[in-house]
């Protein structure tokens, strides 16, 4: 398990050694996580380009030189079917059920268990596609010139690797994290390994398994800023690195604040089988 504030015993005696060693200094050498401890570990992420959470995770010991500790706490069987059901009130049950654990399963292909990136992915589909299915992108005035073919805007964006009439209706948003522009495709596809088959079939990104993948690849991509963005409870900033901008900001928000109140934060040392009360 992670070491954090609170934590005690001979694994935080060799961390602060191991920190007094970098010349960090934790203060007393005593086998207590405290305020002096978390400091200089603070410190040392912030000099290393770490998430700086004061939590001592796998790559943070690995980096003091220390044996890496297990996995953390993992949230996953927290976010039961009730209580995403209350992070999207308008949407049907049924949909939940079937897509939830699809979700929940690419999540912890992704090693994405921790509470904070939980709530990322499911907010970002109550934003994208409130009512838990993958789906695709529907013309609008930002993606369809008047008169022109449908997604023309989006044939020539350089941002989106498109570069050809018809890549805009080709490479639209799809998933459960509107997917959009062939770079995507091209990128994503591939990490989750489909190779170049997304590009040449990216219908198949409205498959609920591949719509997961897709949606924890992304995240998974963008890990770090938005771990920073969260660390600072800056929403917005978190939103904007999977949206470009704004849109859906309300549904992400309310469901992040949701499902952060109904699932307790985890303890070390232990597993979660239920929400908080």
């Amino acid at each position: 398990m992670s070491l954090q504030f609170g934590s005690s015993g001979d694994q935080v005696i060799a961390l602060q050694r191991a920190l007094l060693n970098a010349h960090f200094n934790p203060g007393n050498i005593d086998g207590s996580f405290g305020n002096g401890t978390q400091a200089a570990v603070i410190a040392f992420q912030q000099s290393e380009g770490l998430l700086p959470d004061g939590v001592v995770g796998a790559t943070t010991a690995s980096r003091l030189g220390l044996a890496v500790p297990p996995d953390g706490v993992s949230v996953i069987p927290a976010f039961s079917v009730t209580v995403v059901s209350q992070m999207f009130p308008a949407t049907p049950l049924g949909n939940i059920k079937a897509n939830l654990p699809v979700v929940l399963g690419a999540l912890v292909d992704r090693d994405l268990t921790e509470k904070t990136m939980v709530l990322m992915a499911l907010a970002t589909i109550r934003a994208e596609t409130e009512i838990f299915l993958p789906i695709s992108e529907g013309q609008s005035r930002f993606n369809t010139s008047p008169n022109g073919s449908p997604f023309d805007l989006y044939d020539f964006r350089r941002d989106l690797g498109n570069n050809a009439v018809g890549d805009g209706a080709k490479f639209r948003g799809r998933g459960f994290i509107q997917l959009t522009g062939r770079s995507n495709y091209a990128f994503h596809g591939n990490a989750i390994g489909l190779g170049a088959g997304l590009v040449d079939s990216p219908q198949r990104a409205n498959e609920p398994d591949i719509a997961a993948k897709l949606l924890t690849s992304f995240l998974d991509n963008k890990k770090m800023q938005i771990k920073h963005a969260l660390l600072q409870n800056d929403l917005a900033t978190a939103r904007r690195l999977v949206n470009g901008g704004s849109n859906g900001l309300d549904r992400f928000t309310a469901a992040f604040q949701i499902g952060s109140r109904l699932v307790a934060d985890p303890v070390p040392g232990t597993q979660q089988t239920g929400a908080a009360a």
